[in-house]
Formats: C-alpha cells, structure tokens, sequence
C-alpha cells in the first residue's frame, strides 16, 4: 500500500508543479509522476532536516517542503528531458 500512496502523492505533486511552473512543460505524464514522487521524498528529507517531518495535525510545512522540491525537480527533470529526448520528438 506504501507504493500505491507514493504514486498517488507523485503524480498530485507532479501536476501542482506543472501547473505553478510558467511556460508549457514537455515532459510526459508517467515522467512528471517520477519527479513529483522524488519531490517528495526529498521535500521529506528536509523536513526531517529541520526536524519539522512530524507534527501534530496536518503537516503543512511538510508538505510546502515536498511541493517546493517537486517544483524544482519538475523544472530541471523537463530541462533534462527536452535537452536529451525532448528534442527528437519536437523537431518536426
């Protein structure tokens, strides 16, 4: 089940990044889903880091650190993605 709910958080992570990143991004969905869920595991590191990763309640400081780094990982995943695949696809 612990896999299920990481796709799940990923891919949510992953569309809100698309979605406040400006400009159109061309990476695919099942890509974006990575990077959203990779946002997570790092945005729980550093909560974890600044010993914020639990707290009563909701944890939204938590969770601003997982959308924080799901933006910057979507950014710089779909730099990657159309510096290297990205560009044989959208030549035509």
């Amino acid at each position: 089940m612990g896999w299920l709910w990481a796709i799940i958080v990923g891919f949510v992570l992953g569309l809100i990044a698309k979605a406040i990143i400006p400009g159109k991004q061309h990476s695919p969905i099942w890509l974006t889903t990575i990077f959203g869920m990779l946002g997570a595991i790092a945005g729980n590191a550093i909560a974890g880091a600044f010993g914020v990763a639990s707290t009563k309640g909701i944890d939204w400081t938590r969770h601003l650190f997982q959308l924080i780094a799901a933006i910057i990982i979507v950014a710089l995943g779909d730099m990657v993605y159309m510096a290297t695949l990205g560009k044989r696809k959208y030549r035509t």
